[in-house]
């Protein structure tokens, strides 16, 4: 006779070595899977736009970096998605965005200045300065450093009895830290109003996902942290809209976190300062390009009669004559002194801080 408590445990295995198919509303050829699209045309053609314009800017810095022009580069190409959905399903008015180094379209989208992610790559202190009334926190260097962030905005909403969310990004890498389940942890025994998002693209840095963790999912490493979580088809953006959505929602009601894992994959490089055919076998890539969250969005709007070649090319032109305003923009903005990398460190400079920043003007004026 088998004992409850092994009973338990069968059913416990067979949950955690037996996820569901990833959650996905539109497949890769851009056919819809459900009566009712959750975004209307306009909405995905913004949606389309934004995952361009993130597209665009890091496929022009990529460029810039190579000419000496911009500090070591992190591309999201592929990855838009994920973060443009999500953002999507936001009120930029009072829900924060904490994104890691590759999320551009989802920045942008969310209110930060083009300018402003350029001078963040050219090395420029102003790249920190967040716009008054952006909810969102710089680009973050360090792995999982942003998470912790998330969870102390996220408890102050709470706490001072708003219903503000905030959505955090990070890469599978970063659940390997305990930057990630410290948070995770503290989250779900307060009951913060935060989502977890992670962007499993299959790679942390040269580590594929396989090496990096023995769980079948990311989604069920809320499971020990009572955090519930979801794995949704991170190329569609319709599944990740929707996802979401029913997150935020969540968290507002007071029911606290969510941790949403976005399956995709990184169809540019890890960085400019690697070279990334060294250890990913070639296949993998080409298996994922078709994939493209791009061309399953042109996909689907051309069966609805919203995507052709005129509005390709529009579009397009569009997004760069507003890159190339910004660039030029960023070009004319005088280079930056030493001093002035304390002047956005905390909403208002500490003493302490006050009293580095006139040493080092000194210095620079000796």
């Amino acid at each position: 006779m088998v004992q409850p408590i092994e009973k338990l445990q069968q059913l416990y295995t067979f949950a955690i070595n037996n996820p569901p198919e990833p959650f996905q509303l539109l497949d890769q050829a851009g056919n819809l899977l459900t009566d009712t699209p959750p975004l209307s045309d306009e909405a995905t053609l913004k949606g389309l736009r934004a995952i361009l314009l993130g597209r665009r800017f890091d496929e022009l810095c990529i460029n810039l970096q190579r000419r000496g022009l911009m500090v070591t580069f992190a591309p999201g190409i592929g990855q838009e998605a994920c973060t443009v959905g999500s953002v999507m399903a936001l009120d930029s008015s009072r829900d924060w965005f904490v994104p890691q180094y590759r999320e551009a379209a989802g920045q942008l989208l969310h209110g930060s200045p083009l300018v402003t992610n350029f001078l963040w790559h050219m090395g420029s202190p102003l790249g920190f300065y967040i716009p008054d009334g952006v909810r969102m926190l710089p680009f973050q260097a360090g792995v999982a450093g942003q998470i912790s962030h998330a969870v102390g905005l996220a408890w102050g909403s709470k706490l001072q009895g708003k219903t503000d969310v905030a959505v955090v990004h990070f890469g599978e890498g970063a659940t390997s830290q305990g930057d990630f389940y410290e948070p995770l942890n503290l989250a779900g025994v307060v009951k913060a109003p935060v989502i977890f998002f992670c962007q499993n693209n299959n790679w942390a840095i040269s580590t594929p996902r396989h090496l990096q963790t023995a769980a079948q999912t990311i989604a069920q490493k809320g499971i020990a942290a009572g955090v519930p979580g979801i794995q949704v088809d991170g190329n569609d953006l319709f599944a990740v809209y929707t996802a979401t959505c029913h997150a935020v929602e969540r968290a507002r009601r007071g029911d606290g976190p969510t941790l949403i894992e976005g399956v995709t994959y990184r169809l540019g490089i890890h960085t400019t300062a690697d070279d990334s055919s060294r250890y990913e076998p070639p296949e993998f890539k080409e298996q994922w390009r078709d994939k493209d969250p791009v061309l399953r969005l042109q996909r689907y709007l051309e069966r609805r009669g919203k995507w052709n070649e005129t509005v390709a090319q529009a579009m397009e032109a569009d997004i760069k004559a507003q890159l190339d305003a910004a660039w030029e923009e960023a070009q004319r903005v005088p280079p930056s002194q030493t001093a002035e990398s304390l002047t956005h460190v905390f909403a208002e400079m500490t003493p302490r801080l006050r009293r580095q920043r006139d040493e080092l003007k000194g210095a620079a004026d000796a």
